[in-house]
């Protein structure tokens, strides 16, 4: 279970645990593992293990206090001393002046940090008793220095997402569905057969799949659509979700500045096809930055044209193993929390959808989900436990601009099967 701890402030959430059963129990969702002799019995296939460092984070990712790397000249590192200082000088120059959305973002962290400080200790110390977090020793933070992702690999599934789009048509039925059998691909093996068509592992088995000359592993029970914004098409010809979850590619000055992902402006955002895909009475989630701006058009504009509800913001809190926040709580570069807005699709179907739900407790107006993240850029922690108590059982579950897939859900994006590439995983077989 992904879920160590629960309070009324919200849950503590073992990721890698949960992720592991997806590959090594083939059952799916949920269940639990099973020995490599019970394995070599039952299973068809091989199985496999997420690689343990990419949830190490045993410190911080940065300290309030200066090191001395960045005060003695002497013993820099790296770079030039003088650059330092005037970075510092710099940084501490523009801390005192700040603009309407760093004001706005400081007024909220006001309203929500002691929640946040006081739902995240109870939560915390409950993972001190169960074991799942410890204190860390001198040794295992030297260790964390040489222990980095080193699952570096940048995957070419946006640019073949785009390639695929000057292609001519081929005469392959239009929404056809691929399904993987117990030994693969089953009728389908060319790149572009994986492109703007949905594919599904419908077996109790991680399943590999070869794609752009790399190998990518597809848990058990998950579907997904590799394709960018333009062609979405297939998911409304394929199921209506009753849980849906939005994690945009938010414009920001970095992002622009990087040019590491391609991002949407809130006029492309609002043109996701929602309503269209969702069941009545649909739960909606968006992942948010902590920007003001973003947070105000999630729930005053994008919800509204999409005819959903705000209900409620709740919180992922990001901590180290040893259970501190991985940047300080009042920290003015960043926040060791994300936001998520929560809200409940209306229309025409949905007085029915309440009268089959009304068993189900209403959507708390603020919950914590406090974990130890993924190393992995933009890894978000799976949800299906923390909301299974609010949806109705054996829903169909939908993840947008998804990186990963999930047993259960369907998952969209132009890199959807980025995380699932073999570097980050381990077969049983081979041990450590």
């Amino acid at each position: 279970m992904a879920v160590v701890c629960r309070s009324s402030a919200g849950w503590l959430l073992d990721e890698l645990s949960l992720i592991n059963t997806w590959y090594q129990a083939g059952r799916g969702q949920g269940a639990e593992p099973v020995s490599p002799t019970s394995q070599q019995q039952h299973s068809p296939g091989t199985l496999y293990r997420l690689k343990d460092d990419l949830f190490t984070v045993l410190t911080p990712y940065f300290s309030l206090q200066p090191s001395p790397a960045a005060t003695e000249p002497s013993t820099a590192r790296s770079g030039c001393p003088t650059a330092q200082c005037k970075a510092v000088r710099k940084k501490r120059k523009r801390s005192s002046v700040f603009n309407q959305g760093e004001l706005d973002a400081l007024e909220y962290h006001k309203k929500i940090s002691d929640v946040i400080l006081e739902g995240s200790q109870l939560l915390i110390q409950d993972g001190f008793k169960k074991g799942l977090l410890q204190p860390v020793s001198r040794t295992g933070e030297e260790k964390a220095t040489i222990v980095t992702d080193r699952c570096c690999h940048i995957s070419n599934l946006a640019e073949l997402c785009d390639m695929t789009k000057h292609m001519p048509c081929t005469t392959v039925p239009e929404y056809t569905v691929n399904v993987l059998g117990t030994g693969g691909p089953v009728g389908f093996s060319r790149d572009t057969d994986y492109v703007s068509r949905i594919t599904e592992n419908n077996s109790d088995w991680p399943q590999l799949i070869h794609l752009v000359g790399e190998k990518y592993l597809m848990p058990p029970k998950s579907s997904f659509l590799l394709s960018d914004i333009s062609y979405m098409e297939p998911l409304l010809h394929y199921k209506k979700y009753s849980v849906i979850v939005i994690d945009p590619p938010w414009e920001n000055k970095s992002v622009k500045r990087s040019k590491r992902y391609t991002y949407l402006t809130p006029v492309e955002i609002k043109q996701l096809p929602i309503p269209a895909l969702a069941s009545p009475n649909c739960l909606v989630v968006t992942w948010v930055t902590n920007r003001q701006k973003h947070l105000r058009f999630v729930k005053e504009e994008l919800y509204p044209h999409w005819s959903v509800i705000p209900l409620a913001e709740w919180h992922w809190v990001k901590i180290t193993q040893s259970g501190e926040f991985v940047f300080p709580i009042n920290s003015a570069h960043k926040k060791p929390y994300e936001i998520l807005v929560l809200g409940r699709l209306m229309n025409a179907d949905t007085a029915v959808a309440r009268e089959t739900e009304k068993d189900l407790p209403p959507i708390p107006q603020h919950k914590i989900i406090v974990s130890v993240p993924c190393k992995l850029h933009s890894h978000k922690p799976p949800l299906t436990e923390v909301l299974k108590e609010y949806v109705s059982p054996d829903v169909e579950h939908l993840e947008l601009f998804a990186r990963n897939l999930q047993p259960g859900w369907t998952s969209w994006g132009n890199e959807v099967l980025k995380f699932q590439h073999m570097d980050y995983f381990i077969p049983l077989e081979t041990g450590n």
